[in-house]
């Protein structure tokens, strides 16, 4: 085992590390792990998550990151990463959620694979290595399917099924199981990544922009052994209102105006037609009382609706030009660059 390195580091107000360690040797494949009140699971997760790992054969980092357990979970793991200088431990202020764990975890990762993987013991490290031979295989993002799922059919199993068919349906990105947890990414994916919300089971849907490629193997998934879901599916309606988001991201995300703009048009043509036959009817006979007709009322309204969506639109365009030119985001990924230079080039 590699010599052991403290892994403490001191951070500022805003969560930046002030001064870090010297660190080991860059490893080949990065796991993450999000924890939030899981005591019971960890020394048994350390042990599978270890073994499993060595088995492999490759160099490897355990990333932890401790959602602001109220429990004894980040004294383990500290006692734990004192133990074993590939084990990291980040730890929150306080519970912010398992997509901004995946993000820390992500971050910090070094490794050229990052494995994500759940702390309740449901999922089993030794699928680990089936995830990397996808990967070596020539697989950008490798998903892992729950066939068996050991949950209950109404509150888990029915929900999970329907929404992984509307994110299917809505991203085109098919994935028989996208709240899995036990996910494989070339590390260049997720690095170009920015999560908020509750986006972290949307990652496969978010890197398709990037022109990735998605498979999907079945694994194994156990009951629950201790305790309950710390990050349940009671967050459905979150769920399909990050669904509309990253619709939006995956379609428009760069260009707003052509779909506000488009709503703008229709609105404001549909409003503009009752409104000229009204006009057109006033002009020829100029008794005739217009000003109560509920047609007017509702032509007026669909252009000033139509006025809207265009400055929305406009105002999104402004936002988008924003968010790319002050982080130099690029709106392209370039997946790699050949030159061959000319005999010429090359006797000179």
């Amino acid at each position: 085992m590699l010599a052991s390195v403290p892994h403490t580091a001191h951070y500022d107000s805003v969560g930046v590390a002030a001064h870090t360690v010297p660190s080991i040797a860059t490893p080949y494949l990065s796991v993450v792990v999000p924890i939030y009140n899981e005591e019971e699971s960890i020394p048994s997760l350390y042990e599978r998550l270890t073994t499993s790992l060595t088995a492999l054969g490759r160099s490897y980092e355990i990333i932890t990151v401790d959602d602001g357990s109220r429990d004894r979970s980040f004294a383990l793991l500290r006692e734990l990463a004192q133990q074993d200088s590939r084990l990291r431990v980040v730890r929150f202020r306080r519970n912010f959620g398992q997509t901004a764990a995946f993000a820390a975890g992500f971050n910090r990762a070094r490794g050229a694979v990052v494995v994500t993987i759940d702390a309740d013991l449901q999922n089993d490290p030794q699928d680990i290595g089936k995830l990397l031979e996808q990967i070596d295989a020539g697989y950008d993002v490798v998903s892992g399917w729950r066939l068996h799922r050991q949950d209950r059919l109404l509150d888990r199993k029915l929900p999970s099924m329907l929404a992984n068919r509307l994110i299917s349906w809505a991203t085109g990105v098919y994935l028989h199981d996208y709240g899995c947890s036990l996910k494989a990414y070339r590390t260049e994916v997720v690095k170009g990544i920015q999560l908020y919300g509750e986006l972290h089971r949307f990652i496969p849907a978010i890197a398709s922009w990037q022109g990735v490629s998605v498979t999907e193997i079945p694994v194994n998934h156990a009951a629950r052994q201790f305790g309950t879901s710390k990050y349940g599916i009671g967050r459905t309606l979150r769920v399909v209102l990050d669904l509309l988001t990253v619709r939006f991201l995956l379609s428009y995300g760069t260009r707003p105006m052509q779909i506000f703009g488009l709503l703008g048009l229709v609105s404001f043509v549909a409003g503009l037609i009752p409104t000229l036959y009204l006009t057109v009817l006033k002009l020829l006979d100029w008794q005739t009382n217009i000003g109560d007709r509920p047609l007017l009322l509702l032509g007026v309204l669909l252009i000033i609706i139509g006025v809207q969506f265009i400055s929305l639109g406009l105002i999104g365009e402004l936002v988008m030009r924003v968010y790319y030119e002050s982080q130099q985001k690029p709106i392209y990924v370039v997946r790699e660059e050949l030159h061959y230079p000319d005999t010429n080039e090359q006797a000179e």
